[in-house]
């Protein structure tokens, strides 16, 4: 059995075909799907969705890259919602200094209010952090804010979860297995010369989850195409031929760590 996750299966790229897909992760063994909330609507998708298929779980949270235009009454419907049975983590939240670095200040201060909740609730914090290739200065940024809040909290250790989409560096893979942190590896894994392979040889299998973050960041070989969650099963097996294991106990051990993590 896969856990996928991390996928937007609410999103309208899957409009025409999504209960064909939804069946194609089945037949794959991705037999649980979690889904991050990126706005307030999105939430509530995706708890329409874990109503209409088994398996399914939801998370609440403010993508960083939404966060721009905001309001404190989305904070407000974000807690609100968080005691829904579905709703297992918080997320996906965290900094985005990729597109638009004119509101790091908000976003930094939303975040905080995320881990706070994260905190609060006792739920996972899912972990989005992108920069520009070559740059750390979001990872740094992102976890001296965990580390903040985490001391200030006074309950450190509620704080856990998942760094999402996780590629490096290798610092940031010691400092989120500190801090009780798993990461996230998907398609990029899979992708000739991204360098993960060489990075995920070295960790620990007890460290990691697989997610798929459909509909982007397709395995090989769809890159370039529409992920889903099926491919997790792709993903998976990259992973065992780097570990020199076989996939069931990839497929295992992953799941395990993501069962235990959102309690599923």
């Amino acid at each position: 059995m896969y856990i996928d996750t991390h996928a937007h299966l609410y999103l309208d790229r899957f409009d025409q075909d999504r209960d064909a897909m939804v069946a194609r992760a089945q037949d794959a063994g991705v037999k649980r799907i979690l889904l991050p909330a990126i706005d307030v609507p999105s939430i509530h998708q995706a708890l329409a969705l874990c109503e209409a298929h088994e398996g399914m779980f939801a998370m609440a949270a403010l993508h960083p890259s939404y966060v721009k235009e905001a309001r404190p009454a989305d904070l407000e419907q974000v807690a609100a919602i968080c005691d829904h049975p579905r709703i297992v983590a918080i997320g996906e939240s965290g900094l985005d200094y990729y597109w638009d670095r004119s509101f790091d200040a908000k976003q930094q201060d939303y975040f905080r209010w995320h881990i706070r909740l994260a905190i609060e609730k006792d739920l996972p914090l899912i972990l989005h952090s992108r920069d520009k290739k070559g740059e750390e200065t979001v990872y740094r940024d992102l976890v001296a804010i965990l580390k903040d809040e985490r001391e200030a909290s006074g309950t450190p250790e509620r704080l856990r979860g998942i760094f999402h989409c996780f590629t490096g560096p290798r610092w940031l893979a010691d400092t989120a297995q500190e801090l009780g942190f798993l990461l996230g590896i998907g398609g990029v894994l899979t992708f000739k010369n991204s360098g993960l392979d060489v990075l995920v040889e070295e960790l620990d299998l007890a460290e990691l989850v697989l997610e798929t973050d459909a509909p982007y960041l397709a395995p090989s070989p769809h890159r370039g195409k529409r992920n889903e969650s099926a491919y997790t099963a792709l993903v998976a097996q990259r992973l065992a031929e780097i570990k020199g294991m076989n996939v069931q106990d990839v497929a295992a051990i992953t799941s395990a760590n993501a069962a235990r993590l959102f309690n599923l």
